[in-house]
């Protein structure tokens, strides 16, 4: 739920005030992508449970043909894939879009050319899904060779994400501003962003995505300081939201709360555990806890572990094993460690494995170990080769529970797959948890 708008004062520090109660809380996943000050060529991707202290999920996990990757955005697709679109290059007139089923392994997807005359450079894009579906892309836009900035809006005409609008103008946001990220409560849309002549972050609403914008805050409005860059706003469980922004000349990356709609906002703080001064022109996709990705029946996946992240499920002389699978494997190894989702055999609602080679044999636990066996068309045969996706034990990926075994999970032990019973342990969960991953083969 949306907490209600205050004013706010223009030109001016806002009233000292406390912020409003938070709302009753409700458990979701946090992940953060970002590139950082050691490279410019690689993406990080980060998790959290409270949207401030983050823990590594992989880095680096994307690294683009176009070798930059500045300002990746990141958001989750009605197909239920995740998509980024990011800075290609200093100069041109492109951005880049990738693609993942689980956040941490992403594939490129296309780079796309914007139709903007005399277009030099192409900067700062950001996902925006407006409330009746449709998808846009929020970037900032420099023409003639200048070094003037305004931001532009496109929108997506397919499904796909890969034909777009010309882009448009957002009135009364330029020229001369860069790196906005807008959101929507109720019908306005909001916009935090960067003035590029007073390097202050500023607010301005609207009624319509393009605008015209009017200026809520301007100048030193919140008390933040000046040489700040990148705002990005994600909404917490308590019902306020979270701003983050790049403070690039001092080394710092800070965040600050509010909780009446962006009347007032708590004191900047540091993002803890060594991110900041590391991590650059971050976003922040919220997602409820549970909503893990889950399997695409008919799709090909690899099983990898989470805490074994070189080594994938494999059936091996017709035996379950966590073996190191990668793209320098033997082809067959590769098949070996490659299955195709189907609908369960004893329960649509979940999920069975068939090996790719050979078709027709599928992951089943037998004495509660896992084998690779031919479908001999049994109730016993479609019940042990069924297993139902749950959010990852350790709250990231995936776990797998046994259909007719509930309460016990896939997972490896000495290198075996097994589906054995439950345990609160971290090192069990861990070893119940895997990542969807991209085929090996």
């Amino acid at each position: 739920m949306a907490a209600a708008l205050a004013l706010v004062l223009v030109g001016g520090a806002p009233a000292v005030a406390e912020p409003v109660a938070p709302l009753a809380t409700e458990a979701s996943r946090y992940t953060m992508t970002a590139f950082t000050n050691s490279s410019e060529s690689n993406m990080y991707v980060y998790r959290s449970s409270d949207a401030v202290n983050f823990e590594l999920a992989k880095g680096p996990a994307y690294t683009p043909p176009t070798g930059l990757i500045r300002d990746p955005s990141v958001m989750r697709h009605t197909d239920g894939r995740y998509y980024l679109t990011y800075t290609t290059g200093w100069t041109g007139n492109t951005i880049g879009f990738a693609r993942s089923d689980n956040l941490v392994d992403w594939t490129f997807l296309r780079t796309v050319t914007l139709p903007t005359a005399n277009l030099t450079r192409t900067w700062a894009p950001e996902w925006f899904t407006d409330s009746d579906g449709s998808v846009h892309v929020v970037v900032s836009l420099s023409v003639d060779g200048g070094a003037s900035f305004r931001p532009h809006e496109l929108r997506a005409l397919d499904p796909a994400l890969s034909t777009w609008s010309t882009p448009v103008p957002l009135s009364g946001l330029g020229p001369n501003h860069i790196d906005t990220f807008v959101v929507k409560i109720g019908s306005t849309y909001h916009a935090m962003v960067k003035n590029e002549t007073t390097k202050y972050i500023e607010y301005a609403t609207a009624g319509s995505l393009t605008g015209p914008y009017t200026f809520r805050g301007t100048g030193n409005w919140a008390g933040w300081g000046s040489s700040l860059e990148g705002p990005a706003l994600v909404r917490l469980d308590n019902g306020g939201w979270r701003l983050y922004f790049d403070a690039y000349t001092s080394g710092h990356y800070y965040y600050t709360d509010s909780h009446d709609g962006f009347g007032t906002w708590t004191p900047k703080a540091d993002l803890p555990g060594g991110l900041s001064g590391f991590v650059r022109h971050l976003t922040v996709l919220r997602e409820p806890a549970g909503s893990a990705p889950a399997p695409t029946v008919g799709a090909k996946v690899s099983l990898r572990s989470t805490n074994f992240p070189d080594r994938h499920v494999r059936h091996r002389d017709l035996l379950g094993h966590l073996d190191q699978v990668g793209a320098s494997s033997p082809l067959a190894t590769r098949q070996d460690a490659t299955f195709t989702v189907r609908a369960g055999l004893a329960n649509p609602s979940c999920y069975s494995f068939e090996s790719i080679n050979p078709t027709g044999r599928y992951l089943r636990h037998w004495d509660f170990r896992v084998r690779l066996d031919a479908n001999d068309g049994t109730a016993v045969f479609r019940g042990d080769a069924t297993f139902c996706a749950r959010p990852g034990l350790t709250g990231t990926g995936a776990s797998f529970e046994s259909f007719n075994l509930p309460g016990r999970y896939l997972r490896h032990q000495d290198y075996a797959i097994r589906v054995d019973p439950y345990q609160s342990s971290g090192t069990t969960k861990a070893d119940a948890t895997f990542v969807l991953a991209a085929p090996l083969a």
